[in-house]
């Protein structure tokens, strides 16, 4: 559009906002196309120390402007809320509705609804979105919907820390990759304990796993790995084992709170 050469300046500039009004230029809290606008599959909450998983239905959709309402799932029951985009590194967020449902993970649910509120500040990266409130507690989120479970039968498990004491200690450098089971259908058990290789009976009966008397060669294991062998033949020898997982991660633990954590590694032939 050409602008008359001699109109007073107030009236020029009058019509250089109108035009910017007509191309779109809206009012703050709208921001189109926000970098953090999209559906975000939450992957972990960390408040007060703690970090909780996420169960693979969490997730929020945020809205490319603020006229439309965030929708989402706590774990088990969906909400609405308001998002206002105060700047690409800012939302702040007022629930709206949500549905009632009785719910096995309750405590998540009212972690993920208490951090999920107020001013937020935005860290996004690649894939992933990271949301902090005022007391730094974190929602991490990624554009990927989450792995689902692996099996824990015929999954090749590989030990990456063991937990004692309530404390999880990573395998030493030594002995990374070294200690690797697998659970067959058939309920046979075999692997490597960090040094020898063994097999076994195991029964699988809901939430626990249950060992049978190992047999293994017999070389002798010094130093990490021999360390790491002690402590799973103990583990594996100690009774029922509760187990879990979650994605590709498996967790055992026995009666008395030790136990392992084991990455899925390939599929057993």
């Amino acid at each position: 559009m050409r602008t008359p050469r001699h109109l007073p300046a107030a009236l020029v500039a009058l019509l250089a906002l109108a035009a910017t009004a007509c191309a779109g230029g809206g009012p703050r809290g709208t921001l189109p196309g926000h970098g953090s606008a999209g559906t975000w599959f939450v992957q972990s909450l960390t408040t007060g120390g703690r970090t909780l998983s996420a169960p693979p239905v969490a997730r929020v959709h945020l809205p490319p402007s603020a006229s439309d309402q965030a929708t989402g799932n706590y774990g088990c029951n969906g909400f609405t809320a308001e998002v206002a985009y105060e700047s690409p590194s800012a939302i702040t967020v007022k629930p709206g509705s949500t549905t009632a449902m009785a719910c096995e993970n309750t405590e998540f649910e009212t972690v993920f609804a208490k951090l999920f509120t107020g001013r937020l500040t935005v860290d996004r990266h690649a894939n992933a979105l990271t949301l902090k409130t005022a007391d730094g507690s974190t929602i991490a989120m990624s554009a990927e919907p989450p792995a689902p479970d692996a099996p824990l039968t015929a999954t090749a498990w590989t030990v990456t820390s063991l937990v004692s004491g309530g404390t999880a200690a990573s395998v030493p450098v030594e002995a990374v990759g070294k200690a690797v089971f697998t659970i067959a259908p058939d309920g046979s058990a075999s692997g490597s304990l960090g040094c020898n290789r063994f097999s076994a009976k195991a029964a699988v009966e809901g939430a626990t796993l249950t060992f049978g008397p190992l047999t293994s060669t017999r070389m002798a294991c010094e130093g990490p790995r021999g360390e790491l062998e002690a402590n799973l033949t103990a583990l594996f020898g100690s009774g029922p084992l509760t187990w879990k997982v979650q994605g590709a991660t498996l967790n055992l633990t026995a009666t008395d709170g030790n136990g392992l954590t084991a990455k899925a590694a390939s599929a057993a032939e």
